[in-house]
């Protein structure tokens, strides 16, 4: 089943996913080119339009800072990480947009949407001896410049109101974490297909540690439980794309 021949998606390893949009547009999510999985280190990325962040986790803020403060692409991001980041991000914060979720905002001519997200968020303060408050953990829905809909939950469990997200939103394709552990694992996430009426799904956030065990293979077969197995399953080796 054909994703959409204008729209190319590469998996990084770990919840860090690369889109180039019909526009030519480069969106990069969660941006840690430092995980074991990891096709090319940060250095190497050449191109960055839209900079997504759901959480302040280090393995998904990871090089962003980095990159935000070298490439300076459009980055929405949710209220109380935007004030971090712009005592970050080298050149200040013109680039960078605080938003909330449930806002839209339109950047780098797409419309990105914030949604819930069921996890937590932060870092490791060392100086302070206590964790860095970074926002709220959230799930993105971009529209491109055709209207092809990308949902990137970020680390979440299933969640109800998934519902919601497709009666408001109706994504095309969505990018749910898999591993287990810290996330929802290849049943929850078949749940989650059901609850946001994809076709169309890439699993992410598996096999970067031992912990993170659940594979692409059992979100088939749980899909197929439940009688989804029509719905197509991208698992791209790191580096590799699809379209």
């Amino acid at each position: 089943m054909a994703l959409n021949q204008n729209t190319r998606v590469t998996w990084h390893g770990h919840a860090c996913v690369e889109v180039t949009t019909p526009g030519d547009k480069t969106i990069l999510f969660d941006p840690w080119f430092g995980n074991p999985l990891s096709d090319k280190p940060a250095t190497a990325v050449e191109r960055c339009d839209l900079l997504l962040v759901t959480h302040g986790h280090g393995d998904h803020l990871g090089d962003a800072v980095a990159l935000g403060s070298r490439l300076r692409p459009a980055w929405p991001a949710i209220h109380e990480l935007s004030l971090w980041l712009g005592r970050q991000v080298a050149g200040g914060s013109d680039a960078i947009t605080g938003m909330n979720k449930g806002g839209t905002v339109e950047v780098a001519g797409l419309k990105v949407t914030m949604t819930r997200a069921e996890h937590s968020a932060g870092d490791w303060n060392a100086d302070g001896g206590v964790p860095l408050y970074l926002g709220e953990p959230a799930g993105f829905v971009v529209e491109l410049e055709n209207g092809f809909r990308i949902y990137h939950a970020g680390d979440t469990d299933v969640f109800g109101d998934m519902a919601l997200i497709r009666d408001l939103h109706k994504p095309d394709l969505a990018i749910l974490p898999i591993g287990g552990h810290y996330t929802m694992g290849p049943a929850q996430a078949a749940v989650a297909v059901g609850l946001l009426g994809v076709q169309h799904v890439m699993p992410i956030h598996y096999g970067t540690f031992p912990a993170l065990a659940g594979t692409p293979a059992q979100l088939r077969a749980a899909l197929a439980g439940r009688g989804l197995g029509s719905v197509a399953v991208y698992d791209p080796a790191p580096g590799e794309s699809f379209s």
